[in-house]
């Protein structure tokens, strides 16, 4: 008999998933206001606030829907593109912040939203590392085993 998969979405998981969606609605309010408001003063930066938020919202519905099929590559691709952002716009923005006058979700490498954006993504890939989903394994080859 095959042991029953651990259900996804208890204790750290959970926290993940509500630190995400806090990030995603965080973001996406910022990025609005900054488009609405300010767009022609920093248009990089507040394209890249809003690109970030997509990445939230796409993160977080991910890792609530990992276990199902496609669901769990769709987490890794949008949490290794937020990583990959955080830092390419968090060392740009050091390196050359006239390109970054105005801060977005990632510059500086997440300061704004105290390097919650720096630490997430790493948290977010350990998940899905120590959280794969299960194989399906087809009846005949489970039976076979036990025999």
């Amino acid at each position: 008999m095959s042991t029953p998969p651990r259900p996804r979405m208890t204790g750290i998981g959970r926290v993940l998933v509500i630190v995400y969606a806090i990030m995603a609605l965080a973001a996406t309010g910022r990025s609005f206001v900054q488009i609405v408001q300010r767009f022609d003063e920093a248009p990089l930066a507040y394209t890249l606030s809003a690109v970030s938020a997509v990445v939230y919202i796409v993160a977080t519905l991910a890792l609530v829907f990992a276990g199902r099929r496609g669901w769990y590559l769709v987490a890794w691709v949008a949490i290794v593109f937020e990583l990959v952002g955080v830092l390419v716009v968090g060392t740009l923005s050091l390196a050359v912040p006239e390109l970054f006058a105005h801060d977005s979700v990632w510059s500086w490498f997440g300061r704004g939203y105290v390097f919650v954006p720096l630490v997430l993504p790493f948290l977010g890939l350990w998940w899905l590392v120590t959280h794969r989903p299960a194989a399906s394994v087809p009846v005949t080859a489970a039976a076979e085993a036990r025999s």
